[in-house]
């Protein structure tokens, strides 16, 4: 570290566990629901074609119930086997699979002992998440459904920032998903596009160890 204050900011599902779109297919298989028919159901939530009213934005800023959520969700499903997709506990089975990368949890703790500040910052769908593993890796945790914002929208990457105690050029935002980098890098961050651990790692370790000018 050079003397600046840098801040490490990342995203859980799909950097800090396996792809998401592979958890995704575990549960389906799991759970016995009809994988071609869900993506149909599921993609005028993430198409950009639901502007207003999306379902799934306003779970992510905790504006409606989980439990509602998945009776709803539920009764859209088909599955496999002829009977009814269980709406009780779907979301926590669908994140189910959903384990821990370590190799990318102890990059960032390795940022954190280097002196950089490290925030959590996820969009939840009301799952649980892996906590234990937060008290030794984040400053920081920010989950969209507890403060009422949810990524791409720049006040909640502002808010993080807020709550480390540092402005967006001092920060680099790690993300799996290039909309949600991209508003980052518009707010003045540093992006890195999360595809795999090593590839990451090397851009956060030069993110950190770049000489930088005081502002």
């Amino acid at each position: 570290m050079d003397g600046i204050r840098r801040g490490v900011i990342s995203d859980w599902g799909g950097v800090l566990t396996p792809p998401l779109p592979d958890g995704i297919r575990a549960w389906l298989a799991a759970d016995r629901i009809d994988a071609a028919h869900y993506y149909e159901v599921m993609t005028p939530y993430f198409d950009g074609s639901l502007v207003d009213d999306n379902p799934v934005h306003a779970l992510e800023r905790g504006e409606i119930d989980t439990a509602l959520f998945e009776r709803d969700l539920a009764s859209l499903l088909r599955s496999t086997h002829g009977g009814p997709v269980i709406a009780e506990g779907l979301i926590e089975r669908m994140f189910a699979s959903f384990a821990p990368v370590h190799d990318m949890y102890e990059a960032l703790r390795d940022a954190r002992r280097s002196g950089a500040s490290t925030a959590l910052l996820s969009n939840s769908w009301g799952n649980g998440y892996p906590r234990e593993h937060f008290v030794t890796t984040f400053d920081e945790v920010v989950i969209s459904g507890e403060v009422g914002m949810r990524k791409p929208e720049p006040r909640i990457y502002l808010h993080t920032c807020q709550r480390m105690g540092l402005r967006p050029q001092e920060c680099v935002f790690i993300d799996d998903l290039e909309h949600n980098v991209r508003t980052a890098e518009e707010l003045g961050m540093t992006g890195i596009l999360h595809t795999d651990v090593a590839t990451t790692t090397r851009e956060l370790r030069s993110f950190l160890t770049a000489d930088r000018e005081a502002a």
